[in-house]
């Protein structure tokens, strides 16, 4: 059974409901017949006994009775005639009349059960039951009041086999008309469920060629629709493109990080050799150490940077939120680079007063310091750097402002790539990461980046923070 097609098994099932539901049906069936095909017999002996007191009539004497000159039947009682209509004796579907007297002494008529009904009284209008050789018979009774048959009585008998034949009839359409339905319904079933199921197939067959293939731009193409299964093929489909862009990023990550490792590597190396190719002076020596050095720094710096943003990118659930004091941490983290003054560069800010925020601590104190650090790194002799937190509406914004050397239209698309540097003014600074990081940092607080740049002038980068009283309230 666990290695059957799931179409095979949804027919399976679907046809043992069917069963059991079409003999449901069937005793269904049969018992309701035999309710109302007994219904009828009893309804039907009623009428007929009741039809039959019209047949019996009452005559002073014979001379009297017979004037009409019909075919009937003449019995004496009380004094008088009694003219029985000739129809009074035909057996009319399998109903049998007998008349008697008050004390059940047969007079006239026909009684298939005569002796068995002795001991059964007379009553008027109410139907009794007899069981004769285990076949049921069903008794009714009527007293005559018409003058002259006072004291006379009209029994009806009838079997309940009756039925019979027409339960029979019943039984065998619906033997013959069930399995047919039954045919019908899973053949039906079992073709729908192959059509419904094909997209699965499908989205099978095209997990499988990407299994084999490695080819994660293919798409699953079962056409239009709004069911569960286009559902699950465009869940797929979405998954497919989003592992090929994490596979895409992953493989320029990693070449991109081979590229930028390669070079302190390689001044390593060099330094290296050159050290060991024979005895040196200890300047050369001290003057080595030194280039090995700051290249292993540099190194360092990268390598964790990567680090950083791989987590940012892969895990940023595991940094969490609560609300904070931005002027606060604004502030803390300005009045600390301020004493950096790279350049004769003065950093001045101003932070608002206890600008509330749902945020992570860490995140935000890096992504300013990496805002700050660039400002100071492209910034001009003597320049100025301002730093400008403040609440406009349904928004916080935060600014960072230099008037360095800027960045040019053609670079600015571009800032927030990984190890991504514009022209060589801009070159051989830093890492590559750290605008890559802001822009992942304020995607994590759902905030959005913008910049305003003019060569020769500087650069603006605000920070949008959409501020809400549910993020406020976390």
């Amino acid at each position: 059974m666990k290695n059957l097609p799931i179409r095979v098994k949804i027919t399976i099932w679907f046809t043992a409901a069917l069963v059991v539901i079409i003999s449901i049906t069937y005793l269904a069936i049969l018992s309701v017949s035999r309710q109302v095909i007994q219904k009828t017999i009893r309804d039907s002996l009623i009428e007929a006994v009741s039809h039959n007191i019209d047949e019996i009539e009452y005559y002073k004497s014979i001379e009297e009775a017979n004037n009409n000159g019909d075919l009937d039947y003449y019995v004496s009682y009380n004094g008088g005639i009694l003219e029985i209509d000739d129809d009074f004796l035909d057996e009319v579907n399998g109903i049998f009349t007998a008349l008697y007297d008050s004390n059940i002494n047969f007079y006239y008529g026909e009684n298939p059960i005569a002796k068995e009904t002795m001991s059964y009284p007379l009553s008027d209008s109410v139907i009794q039951t007899v069981s004769v050789n285990s076949t049921l018979y069903y008794i009714f009774d009527k007293a005559l009041t018409q003058p002259g048959l006072e004291g006379l009585w009209l029994r009806g008998i009838v079997s309940e086999k009756q039925g019979e034949g027409e339960i029979s009839s019943i039984s065998r359409f619906s033997l013959i008309a069930l399995p047919i339905l039954l045919v019908l319904s899973v053949t039906g079933g079992y073709l729908i469920a192959k059509k419904m199921l094909r997209p699965i197939q499908e989205i099978s067959e095209a997990a499988s060629h990407i299994e084999k293939g490695g080819d994660l731009k293919k798409r699953i193409e079962i056409g239009n629709g709004k069911d569960e299964l286009h559902q699950l093929a465009n869940s797929f489909n979405e998954m497919f493109k989003r592992l090929d862009e994490s596979f895409e990023t992953e493989r320029r990550f990693t070449s991109d990080a081979s590229h930028e490792l390669r070079t302190p590597m390689a001044v390593i190396m060099a330094q290296c050799e050159f050290i060991l190719e024979k005895d040196r002076s200890p300047e050369e020596y001290k003057k080595a150490l030194t280039v090995i050095n700051r290249q292993s720094k540099r190194m360092t710096v990268l390598i964790n940077d990567m680090l950083d943003y791989t987590r940012m990118e892969m895990k940023a659930d595991s940094y969490e939120r609560q609300p904070l004091d931005l002027s606060q941490l604004v502030r803390s983290v300005c009045d600390d680079m301020a004493l950096i003054r790279d350049k004769g560069i003065i950093l001045s800010y101003d932070a608002g007063d206890s600008i509330q925020y749902c945020a992570n601590r860490y995140l935000l104190t890096r992504m300013l310091g990496n805002l700050i650090s660039n400002a100071y790194k492209y910034g001009k002799e003597n320049g100025h750097i301002l730093v400008l937190l403040e609440r406009k509406n349904d928004e916080i914004l935060l600014h960072v402002e230099d008037d360095g050397i800027g960045i040019s239209s053609e670079d600015l698309p571009h800032i927030f790539d990984r190890f991504y540097r514009a022209d060589n003014s801009r070159s051989g600074k830093g890492t590559g990461l750290g605008l890559s990081m802001v822009k992942q940092i304020a995607s994590f607080h759902g905030a959005d980046i913008e910049v305003e740049s003019t060569p020769g002038k500087g650069s603006r980068f605000t920070i949008r923070f959409a501020f809400t009283e549910e993020k406020d309230s976390r």
